[in-house]
């Protein structure tokens, strides 16, 4: 087994979860030496506070300045040269910590699931102080211009519309995998409906909706939940808080009805059972989150995307048949009691999700590396 370094960066929780399902596959591959690194780590800690909260925040409390930067950096060369060029320098001056990486561990293959740390390395790359292989896995259904780097060894990407756009900016098709977004290779499990029901405390049969509120606004997740609570629909309502620590605090007013039990939660260590055991998700559209729930084959209702890169990823599950996308949180009631009143429309999605799914993608993408290192051995 090689050894293998998985590089992201803490800018929300999706390039995490990523290596750590790519460092999980390599695990299961056979065992050796792979590490997960957290390129923010390795930086000065203004640095590294600078870098994370200044997407947190534009996402969270401008998000129409941050879709717009997004969106126009991604449109215009001219414009995209100039931000990477004042990134790369910021980047340069913060980050000479994952030199010390390179130094202590010795990599033999690198694995980039944000784009910083693989600005770096192919600078590294370009200069001759790097001369391993290095992967890039991106983490959402199309890939921005900050992705793009036609040194880069391979890349997996989610689907085959993002395999185009890498083309079209100059990479090789040859580089170019479509594996699917890597989620925890526990996906790759057969999960029962009844068996997860019956382990989270779930009635076995009636309908089940799990809302994953950890990036939407307290406000909207209370539109909704106050929406199904007066509909008349009979049902076990989800909502898991996540990341969002306000969010419990901001539903306490809420209670379960004759016709609705709610559940909130804080932070789960059993998204899967969830998702298994729903009929039907309600979430933003975050990379990961979005392969988790396809992998399920659980129909999606996607709220609140992120303007910019979840946009990609509400069009890509919307285009897929395997889920709707609202633009009004106050509609999520109507459209979730419609859908339920619909089972026909459910199993379609369902079939959709099915077929739009790659559960195994954490795994094929370790394959697939580690294939590439011993054919290079062999050469």
């Amino acid at each position: 087994m090689p050894r293998v370094l998985i590089l992201h960066a803490s800018v929300g929780t999706g390039h995490k979860r990523a290596a750590e399902a790519l460092a999980a596959a390599f695990s299961r591959r056979q065992p050796g030496e792979v590490r997960v690194e957290d390129v923010l780590d390795h930086t000065s800690r203004l640095f590294r506070l600078a870098y994370a909260r200044s997407y947190l925040e534009l996402t969270d409390r401008a998000p129409l300045v941050w879709g717009y930067f997004y969106t126009q950096t991604n449109a215009d060369p001219n414009l995209a040269e100039i931000t990477n060029n004042i990134r790369k320098l910021v980047e340069g001056i913060g980050t000479n910590g994952l030199k010390e990486v390179l130094r202590a561990f010795q990599p033999e293959v690198i694995i980039c699931t944000h784009f910083l740390p693989m600005e770096l390395l192919v600078s590294y790359k370009r200069s001759a102080r790097l001369t391993e292989p290095i992967y890039c896995v991106i983490t959402d259904y199309a890939a921005h211009t900050f992705w793009t780097y036609t040194e880069i060894d391979g890349y997996f990407v989610g689907d085959e519309q993002t395999r185009a756009q890498l083309i079209e900016r100059g990479v090789s098709p040859q580089q170019i995998v479509v594996s699917g977004i890597p989620i925890d290779p526990a996906f790759a499990q057969p999960n029962d409906c009844r068996e997860a029901r019956q382990r989270r405390e779930l009635p076995l049969d009636g309908t089940v909706i799990t809302l994953f509120g950890g990036g939407v606004d307290d406000e909207h997740v209370r539109l909704i939940v106050s929406g199904l609570m007066q509909s008349s629909l009979k049902a076990t309502l989800i909502v898991v808080a996540g990341r969002n620590t306000t969010l419990v605090e901001s539903l306490s007013d809420f209670i379960s009805t004759p016709n609705i039990d709610l559940r909130v939660l804080g932070f789960v260590d059993y998204v899967d059972d969830l998702i298994t055991a729903s009929d039907l998700v309600i979430t933003k559209a975050g990379g990961l989150i979005v392969s988790e729930v396809l992998a399920r084959g659980t129909p999606m209702v996607i709220i609140d995307p992120i303007l910019g890169h979840e946009e990609w990823n509400a069009d890509y599950v919307v285009s897929t048949g395997s889920g709707i996308q609202l633009r009004m949180c106050e509609s999520t009631p109507r459209a979730v009691v419609n859908l339920l009143n619909h089972p026909t429309m459910l199993v379609e999605m369902r079939r959709c999700a099915q077929a739009a799914a790659h559960p195994r993608a954490a795994l094929d993408i370790a394959e697939k590396v580690i294939a590439d290192l011993e054919s290079h051995r062999h050469d």
